[in-house]
């Protein structure tokens, strides 16, 4: 689904990516983790092509219509600019699809909004929505578009808790079915619960890549995170709890 080799990106003389390979396979759910300035959302748009970079993408060597029918993007902003309604702005994601048959848009977005139980919103002006319902929304759209590989950055920031467990579950689903799905996340519990796999960054490079039991170590999280946290294997998965910070005060 997604290969990287050697990717590398510098700003103002500082590697914020350095030398990332990566591969992705079909029926991974891949939470991409680090602290804030690890690189995430730079990772994820330039395995898009959507930033110049040293090295190799194999998203990014594809031409940009086949690029929009191998990979739907959530970017991490949520503004919503026109004031259209909620079915309308879903249905754009219907556009890498120009010669799909009036059937088969109309199944493809149904299905979209009723996965993030947009219903009720259909009519409503995406502008005048909550920052979490928008964030349903421009999910629902990214689902419209019925790519093999998702990529989705920070998809559950601002959700309400039941809807950031109904958005990871929905991406466990999605790899189960045969897609895949790479998700920059902070929320290191709901990682640990429903994620196939992690990889963390770290310094431009990464710093782990593995199941979750084996990338949330204490070892990982002190030295990349700076924490300490309670760690259990659940029946239902690993749990995650933070406990405490290393730096030894406030910021």
């Amino acid at each position: 689904m997604l290969e990287l080799r050697a990717l590398s990106l510098h700003r103002a003389g500082r590697p914020v990516l350095d030398g990332i390979d990566l591969r992705l396979g079909t029926g991974e759910f891949v939470g991409l983790l680090g602290p804030n300035g690890a690189g995430k959302t730079t990772l994820l748009r330039a395995a898009l092509g959507l930033l110049p970079a040293r090295g190799h993408s194999s998203l990014a060597a594809l031409p940009v219509r086949e690029r929009a029918r191998a990979a739907a993007y959530m970017p991490q902003g949520r503004e919503i600019a026109w004031p259209m309604p909620v079915e309308a702005l879903v249905a754009l994601g219907r556009i890498a699809h120009p010669h799909s048959a009036g059937s088969a848009d109309r199944a493809a977005i149904e299905r979209a909004i009723a996965a993030l139980h947009l219903a009720p919103l259909r009519h409503r002006r995406a502008t005048e929505l909550s920052g979490g319902e928008q964030a349903r929304t421009l999910i629902a759209r990214a689902l419209a578009q019925e790519t093999p590989l998702l990529i989705a950055d920070e998809p559950i920031a601002g959700l309400d808790p039941a809807a950031q467990i109904d958005v990871m579950r929905l991406f466990r689903q999605l790899a189960e079915q045969g897609h895949a799905v790479l998700a920059s996340l902070h929320d290191l519990g709901l990682a640990a619960r429903h994620c196939t796999r992690l990889v963390m960054l770290h310094q431009g490079g990464i710093a782990a890549d593995g199941p979750p039991e084996a990338v949330l170590t204490a070892e990982n999280l002190a030295r990349v995170f700076g924490i300490t946290a309670h760690l259990v294997q659940g029946p239902d998965g690993l749990m995650f709890q933070p406990l405490d910070t290393l730096r030894g005060g406030a910021l």
